[in-house]
């Protein structure tokens, strides 16, 4: 049963906040949710640039760039050609902040923060100071992450899925050492920032919910909120466990993951660890990761397809059925990533039926979408498009994804570039153009202003356009049998001729097109930063939709609702109802004589 979120009369509660407390360590969710948007969006662009840094020397390896010495220096780019010890450091953590904090807190940090009390009713989050401390420990691993870029021996070099030996020896490479320790530290942090924030998200959705808003009246935004709070839950500590089992044989001699290694002529002492261990403990968080990723992208693109094509959202009980499913499937694939490690065919099998299982949920969340666009009255919003973006990612890279899927196809293309283009269509290219589509459809509750929208319209073509110019060709690279992460393919015997020249003029379009791209988001950042000081003012309901987050005022208010809380009388998606005046019906407005509920 629904519970009433606080005392009406907190809504009144208005005490005088200085600065610190209202800007900075802010207990409001509203702002919190801003803080999240601001640090997800600096460290995007910093994860951006380092990765136009290690694309120019795949695209020209061994030629100078001036380019890369003004970021580098000589001791990372002697005489403006990157250092290939630099090139994994890059690499690394480009693929660590993408993930995890431009991702991850700028899906999850900003949106469940901005839209679970205002969806659902509530005056705040469960607790606001486990909410404010949530932020605050994001920011902290955000800075020593940041900061480990600057340190004497580089950043961590071991790819960003940190797999040892190379992050387990300090004296393996250089950033194996203090950068490594500083990956460690920040995750670890991370890892605490991202279960307080899950379980305050979870405890404000059961608990704090207003008179009227069943779970089956619930935006599909906050059952995608919900769920990916759960999986934080169960599937982050097994990060933290890993991690841990990694310092230990970093720095108190154990052997968790290492055995019979020799290093620089030297044999080591350490015998009996397995680096496959770490590896079912990492892809046991790596998979539901790319859930936690997707799932609140996915939630944002249903609440603004279904908006903007003014119809109800085809099949809510299927799409939260689906949700679920995911959600469960997803820790039960993680061998997936692993068909090349030795593994029991037979397991392997199991792996292959489960990975090939989580496609049905994800198509049936597809043709909801298709379903609800068709013969919509559409209205192409820069959200709209960023949305309808992410249907055309999110299908486009899961018919790669059962590719990868099939343990013996697999094995031919794993770990090449295949893999990535992969990846970064169905998880990156689909996350991002979720958030693009939820920070358009939802600045104007953010910040009381309207984005423009031609820069909209200019930045969605320019980033749709550039990133399949950057992924799409990946594909072929991978499939010339170019491996992941190597720097510079022309020292091996096996790429030279026509097939290393093929690979290069690939790598010249994709790095083009990667550039083009970068440049696109200064688009994004002018419209985002001059809407917020001089945007024109928003309406309260800018976009005539349902939800809940709309009838409260423009000006933020300590509560949210001035008065009493709202009563929640019908679903979220009453668009263009027959017999109706209006082509919306907010949750707020009673049910006629007459009228079924959905």
């Amino acid at each position: 049963m629904a519970a009433v979120a606080h005392g009406a009369d907190h809504g009144h509660d208005h005490h005088e906040e200085s600065f610190v407390s209202k800007y900075i360590f802010s207990q409001d969710h509203k702002m919190i949710g801003k803080q999240f948007l601001m640090t997800a969006v600096f460290m995007g662009l910093v994860a951006m640039l380092l990765s136009i840094l290690f694309r120019i020397q795949l695209a020209w390896p061994g030629e100078s760039s001036d380019f890369l010495s003004m970021f580098l220096g000589e001791k990372w780019a002697p005489n403006g050609i990157l250092n290939n010890e630099m090139y994994l450091g890059l690499v690394t953590i480009h693929g660590t902040l993408m993930v995890f904090f431009l991702l991850t807190g700028g899906l999850s940090g900003t949106f469940s923060n901005l839209l679970i009390p205002l969806q659902i009713g509530a005056r705040d989050m469960a607790s606001g100071f486990l909410n404010m401390l949530s932020y605050w420990l994001f920011f902290l691993s955000s800075l020593i992450m940041f900061a480990s870029l600057f340190i004497e021996t580089g950043p961590a070099m071991a790819g960003w899925t940190i797999y040892p030996p190379l992050s387990a020896l300090p004296q393996a490479v250089s950033g194996s050492g203090l950068g490594m320790t500083m990956w460690l530290t920040s995750m670890t942090i991370f890892i605490a920032s991202s279960l307080i924030g899950s379980l305050n998200y979870i405890v404000t959705v059961l608990n704090l919910r207003t008179t009227g808003m069943k779970m089956t009246r619930m935006p599909l935004t906050i059952w995608a909120f919900l769920v990916t709070a759960i999986l934080g839950v169960l599937s982050f500590p097994v990060l933290l466990s890993a991690a841990l089992l990694l310092l230990m044989d970093r720095t108190m001699g154990t052997s968790f993951y290492l055995s019979d290694i020799i290093v620089g002529g030297e044999m080591l002492e350490n015998v009996g660890g397995s680096p496959v261990l770490y590896q079912h403990l990492f892809w046991f968080l790596g998979h539901p990761e790319v859930y936690i990723v997707l799932l609140p992208a996915l939630g944002l693109s249903s609440e603004i397809i279904s908006t903007n094509s003014r119809k109800p959202i085809f099949g809510y009980r299927a799409m939260i059925g689906s949700i679920l499913a995911i959600g469960f499937l997803s820790f039960i694939v993680w061998g997936h990533h692993m068909f090349v490690t030795g593994m029991n065919p037979f397991l392997g099998s199991v792996f292959v039926f489960t990975t090939l299982l989580i496609a049905i949920p994800s198509a049936v969340k597809v043709f909801n979408y298709l379903t609800t666009l068709w013969k919509g009255s559409i209205t192409y919003t820069p959200a709209m498009l960023f949305a309808v973006g992410l249907v055309s990612t999110f299908i486009t890279g899961g018919v790669t994804g059962i590719i990868l899927a099939d343990s013996a196809l697999d094995i031919a293309v794993h770990d090449t570039y295949f893999v990535v283009a992969h990846f970064h269509i169905v998880m990156g290219m689909s996350a991002v153009f979720g958030m693009f589509a939820g920070v358009y459809h939802w600045f104007p509750k953010m910040y009381g202003k309207m984005m423009n929208n031609r820069l909209g319209y200019v930045h969605f073509w320019i980033t749709i356009v550039g990133a399949y110019g950057v992924f799409f060709p990946m594909h072929f690279v991978g499939l010339a049998g170019a491996p992941r992460r190597y720097y510079d393919y022309s020292v091996y015997e096996g790429f030279s001729g026509d097939a290393y020249e093929m690979i290069l003029d690939l790598n010249v379009i994709i790095t083009v097109f990667a550039i083009i791209a970068a440049l696109g988001q200064i688009v994004f950042l002018f419209n985002l930063f001059v809407s917020i000081f001089r945007g024109q003012a928003a309406p309260q309901n800018p976009w005539r939709s349902n939800t809940l987050e709309w009838t409260t005022p423009v000006e933020h208010v300590h509560g949210n609702w001035p008065g009493e809380l709202p009563t929640v009388h019908r679903w979220p998606y009453d668009y263009s109802k027959p017999g109706m005046e209006e082509d919306f019906i907010p949750q707020t407005t009673p049910l006629m004589a007459g009228e079924e509920e959905h």
